[in-house]
């Protein structure tokens, strides 16, 4: 039955606070046996302002494995008139490989460019999965200020199949579910309003609709597996990875030559890790099972290149032939993933795989897709989280490493001196550690020019400034560590008035304050800890005397802690900063007290001292 279109039947609670509305949504998941599916997707959105126009692009990939027909897709207007349907001329097929991407799938694309709002797009495609490692999820919610006006989830399986699911924030126990001659299940959605941005929020599973379903026995491309355990999963890995682990005689010689007069565990690991990373560089390669199978060491060896399969499986060959232990581990990478659910194995969480030198006080973690990351280090990127760790018999669940606010350090020293027209000059020492270090290592490796230049004249919280040198030093252990050195001039930085002379001298670290415009819905997280300390001698001309200064400040709670101190001796300021967090989690009731500290902070932050000229 056609669908009606109108804007104006959308209700008003559902615009508020969002740039689209998603009106219909049905996504048809019919299992055919345990390595054949169809999915068919229909659904239509309506794009409110230009804030939701990436609601009007249309893109799918297929491959050998995963077939995609029957794409179409309309536009109407906000009387539900249609204006335009795409033409099969009209979709661009393109490959899905670039210059950093190998790989036999393509990639389907088609955008409406409309600017009356608001308006609406219908798009629908169907694909058939011709090996099944992973079934489709199901997310209403496409993102924060987008509202459902009507979403169904339906699954269809044989009788003996054994579907398992996993439902976040539906608000029923479980599906309706109907069997006669199949099983079919269904969920549904109806009138969920927009969700707005919040500050330290959690992660969007927690309070977004979401149904994820995976299949317990499957099979892909001729290799079979059992997923409903993580055990399993493991045990179908080690089956991919099966005869791939072989090196030529040539990087044998090179293994021993560099690994055997070596006396530690350590050694030995970070002296080969440093081998492979001035040997070989990252391309993603997703050819053949789904993207899920490393290439061969042997071909690593000879190219020089490959992903982060081919490449932590390489490493895993090369410690093998060094006489070290030592996992493939997959892993969920990028900053905020936390990684899988212990009760719910499935392929779909992992983006990545590192490799693992295990060891019952000191294990040792390798980024092998990185030729600049320090060996040991996992960061933001794929630290704090579970992975699976692929071993001789099949898969156990692991953590990877945490960092602290000791490991997560920004010890900044700071030698300035104002003269006698307010114009600052300054030496800026600082010390990264840990997750503090990222940025400065990015502009380090792999950042353009431009961004280099973008850093620069933004990383101070000055009015104005000119940056006169700048040099790095970077120390490479798990615990990474940078030092930058600054030279920076900076004209009026001190305010002058008649006789008196009023600095800022907290010149850089500043805290802002939080929003309040509307009631906190969500738990407040700190998803990270760390430590700040700001050391800041100023010298002033001269002739004055201390009139105002600011009171110390010392707060400690459950937040964080915060110290500001403060010493004026003749022409000498002296300031302290200390700030200090931990990762956490609050109740939403407790925002309103974090608000309170953060405004003492930014009062802290931006209070001035004032000086005198002495008379005579």
């Amino acid at each position: 039955m056609a669908q009606d279109y109108k804007a104006s039947l959308i209700p008003d609670s559902l615009k508020t606070d969002a740039n689209a509305v998603k009106r219909f949504e049905e996504l048809h998941v019919i299992v055919k046996d345990i390595d054949k599916a169809i999915i068919k997707h229909k659904y239509a959105i309506t794009i409110l302002n230009e804030n939701g126009e990436d609601y009007a692009y249309y893109e799918n990939s297929y491959s050998k494995l995963h077939t995609l027909s029957d794409i179409s897709g309309k536009l109407f207007d906000a009387d539900g008139k249609l204006l335009k349907t795409i033409k099969k001329k009209d979709i661009a097929d393109l490959s899905a490989s670039d210059g950093d991407l190998i790989s036999d799938a393509r990639v389907k694309r088609f955008a409406f460019y409309q600017k009356n709002y608001p308006y609406t797009v219908e798009f629908e495609d169907e694909e058939e999965l011709n090996g099944i490692y992973y079934l489709a999820s199901w997310h209403p919610v496409a993102n924060q200020q987008f509202a459902v006006q009507q979403s169904r989830f339906i699954v269809e399986t044989p009788l003996d199949y054994q579907l398992r699911y996993k439902q976040l924030n539906y608000p029923s126990a479980k599906p309706q579910i109907e069997t006669d001659k199949k099983i079919i299940y269904n969920w549904e959605v109806k009138n969920i309003k927009a969700i707005t941005y919040e500050v330290l929020a959690p992660s969007a599973e927690e309070y977004v609709t979401s149904v994820f379903v995976a299949p317990t026995i499957f099979s892909i491309a001729g290799y079979k597996g059992n997923m409903s355990t993580w055990d399993g999963l493991g045990k179908f890995q080690l089956s991919l990875n099966k005869g791939r682990n072989e090196l030529p005689d040539n990087i044998k010689q090179d293994i021993h030559k560099i690994a055997d007069h070596l006396t530690t565990k350590e050694e030995k690991v970070t002296a080969l890790y440093n081998y492979l990373q001035q040997n070989t560089r990252y391309i993603s390669i997703q050819l053949g099972i789904g993207g899920w199978q490393p290439i061969e060491a042997k071909f690593v060896a000879d190219k020089k290149f490959g992903d982060c399969k081919a490449l932590s499986n390489y490493m895993v060959s090369i410690l093998k032939e060094a006489g070290i232990t030592a996992n493939y581990v997959i892993v969920s990478a990028g900053t905020g993933n936390k990684g899988l659910w212990e009760d719910f194995p499935s392929r779909f969480f992992f983006n990545h795989v590192i490799a693992c030198v295990p060891d019952t006080k000191d294990t040792l973690w390798l980024e092998c897709t990185s030729q600049t990351t320090s060996a040991g280090y996992m960061g933001t990127f794929t630290g704090n989280r579970k992975a699976l760790m692929i071993t001789e018999t099949g898969g156990v669940v692991v953590n990877t490493p945490t960092y602290t606010a000791e490991t997560n350090k920004q010890l900044r020293k700071v030698t300035a001196t104002i003269d006698e027209a307010g114009n600052l000059s300054a030496d800026i020492n600082t010390h990264f550690t840990g997750i503090q270090q990222e940025l400065q290592h990015d502009l380090l490796h792999t950042a353009t020019q431009e961004q280099r230049t973008k850093y620069l004249n933004n990383a101070l919280s000055l009015p104005t400034y000119k940056v006169e040198k700048i040099t790095y030093k970077e120390t490479k252990n798990r615990i990474p560590a940078i030092d930058e050195y600054l030279s920076i001039t900076s004209n009026s930085y001190a305010s002058i008035t008649g006789k008196r002379l009023f600095i800022l001298p907290n010149l850089f670290n500043k805290e802002s304050k939080l929003p309040t415009d509307k009631p906190r819905q969500y738990d407040i997280v700190y998803r990270s800890a760390y430590k700040d300390v700001d050391s800041i001698f100023i010298k002033i001309p001269d002739g004055y005397t201390l009139e105002a200064m600011p009171k110390d400040i010392n707060i400690a709670n459950k937040f964080g802690s915060y110290n500001m101190s403060y010493k004026v001796t003749g022409s000498n300021i002296e300031l302290i900063r200390v700030y200090e967090q931990t990762a956490n989690r609050f109740p939403a009731k407790d925002y309103d007290e974090l608000v309170k500290f953060y405004d003492a902070m930014f009062k802290g932050d931006r209070a001035r001292i004032v000086m005198v000229k002495k008379e005579g």
